[in-house]
Formats: C-alpha cells, sequence, structure tokens
C-alpha cells in the first residue's frame, strides 16, 4: 500500500522557505488558528489533492539540478506538516536517499515520540514562534505555547539546526516585555543558525472573506519600519542576528 497524503499546492521553485532554490510543499492541516494566518484554506485536513510520496519524488527529481546548483531542497509547511507526520517522514527518508536537503516547517505544536523520528530525517527545521507569553499566544493561536517549547528545547538538545520565525504583528506580538522574553529564550541556543522577523502583510485577507471566517485584523496596520527597527533592536541586545 502506498501512504498518500493530502496537498494543498506545490512551489517548484521557492526561495524563502529554507536555504536555496527548494521544491516546497503545503500540507493541508493545521490544528492552529492563527489570527493572521495568510493559508486559512489549509485548516482542513480532508480538502486537499492526494499524492503519494512516489509521485512528489518523481516530481522533485525533475527539479533536482536546480537544487543542488544552488544548495537547495525540499521543504514540508502548511498548514501544519506534522499533522501528516508518517508522509512528512517517508518523505524526507526518500529524499535523503536522493541526497536533497529536507526543511520541515512547523509551530512545534505537534510534538512526541513519533515526530522525534521523523526529525531524524529532517535536516533543518523552520520553527514558527508565536510570542513567548502564554496567554497571549494562547489568544493568537487558540492553542497552548508549552508544546513549542519543549519542541525548540529538544532541537537544542540534539542540536539539529533551526531558523526561527517570528511574525511582528501590531497589536498582537509586539510587545516590547514579550519580545526581550523571546531574546532571553532563543539566546542559550547554539543551534539556531538563523533568525528571521517577518512583518505582519494582509495578503490572506481575501482567503477568510471567501471562506466565510471571522478575519478581526481588519484594522490591524502592516508594521511601521520605527515598530520593525525596535523590534530588532531589543532582539540584538540578545546577541540574535535579525534578518
Amino acid at each position: 500500500m502506498h501512504l498518500e497524503g493530502s496537498i494543498h499546492s506545490i512551489e517548484t521553485c521557492g526561495t524563502v522557505d529554507g536555504p536555496g532554490i527548494r521544491y516546497v510543499i503545503f500540507f493541508q492541516g493545521c490544528p492552529l488558528r492563527c489570527q493572521y494566518c495568510h493559508n486559512p484554506d489549509t485548516w482542513a485536513l480532508n480538502q486537499g489533492k492526494t499524492k503519494t510520496v512516489e509521485e512528489l519524488i518523481t516530481d522533485i527529481k525533475k527539479y533536482k539540478s536546480y537544487i543542488n546548483f544552488s544548495r537547495g531542497g525540499v521543504t514540508a509547511t502548511g498548514g501544519e506538516p506534522l499533522v501528516q507526520y508518517q508522509f512528512v517522514e517517508s518523505l524526507f527518508k526518500q529524499c535523503r536517499k536522493e541526497g536533497i536537503h529536507t526543511a520541515l516547517d512547523t509551530s512545534g505544536y505537534i510534538f512526541n515520540d513519533k515526530i522525534k523520528e521523523v526529525l531524524e530525517y529532517t535536516d533543518l527545521v523552520l520553527l514558527d514562534i508565536k510570542c513567548m507569553n502564554p496567554e497571549q499566544y494562547k489568544y493568537i493561536t487558540a492553542v497552548k505555547l508549552d508544546p513549542t517549547i519543549a519542541f525548540m528545547n529538544y532541537l537544542g538538545e540534539i542540536n539539529k539546526p533551526v531558523w526561527v520565525r517570528y511574525v511582528l504583528v501590531p497589536g498582537l506580538s509586539d510587545n516590547p516585555d514579550h519580545i526581550h522574553a523571546l531574546g532571553h529564550y532563543l539566546s542559550q541556543f547554539s543551534n539556531m543558525e538563523r533568525f528571521e522577523l517577518l512583518p505582519f502583510h494582509k495578503m490572506g485577507e481575501y482567503k477568510w472573506e471567501e471562506l466565510g471566517y471571522d478575519y478581526k485584523l481588519k484594522q490591524t496596520m502592516e508594521p511601521t519600519q520605527q515598530e520593525i527597527d525596535a523590534a530588532t533592536a531589543i532582539l540584538e541586545s540578545y546577541k540574535i542576528d535579525v534578518n
């Protein structure tokens, strides 16, 4: 029996989800309900196209020359790819056999021994930390922060390369105290290779309207350069190199 995954979409030449040119697979399914999500159409698990690992690997091989030349690879994102952890593990195993670099873009919310097995075949983790304050994290995402902290701590224990991503949303994730807490926490990790401060944007707002969801950030503006600089300064005070 061939393992099947529920796939939302594929970007064959992505350049923002890990190093180099990447084959980016957007998985269906996500347990988080982030207020600023720009892919709410990935939340439901059963609304994607069915693909097998073999189908994906066959397609990935078509781009292998671009991937190798740019030192890129394959990125599993979503949604939350670890909703389909068995499929991701099988895909990454095959990528390793092909000598293709793998990156996992995750919230870290799903974390257990099965996920540790997936990480054995993962070369790089792109970890989205939405906020370091537990109450605010739950307000933003509708889930608890604890699993993400356990996930990051484990990545530190096994020295797994990680890029941390933080979306700066005025009124949601721009509290200086919370950013200080994030900087203090991350400063202990020698395995963090990169920190990406991502300014909030409203490009996904139309999807919320199409799906009939209540978009609470209609009045929220994108952060100003001054607000971005203020957050950057706080993080750099903890010797974090902000990208």
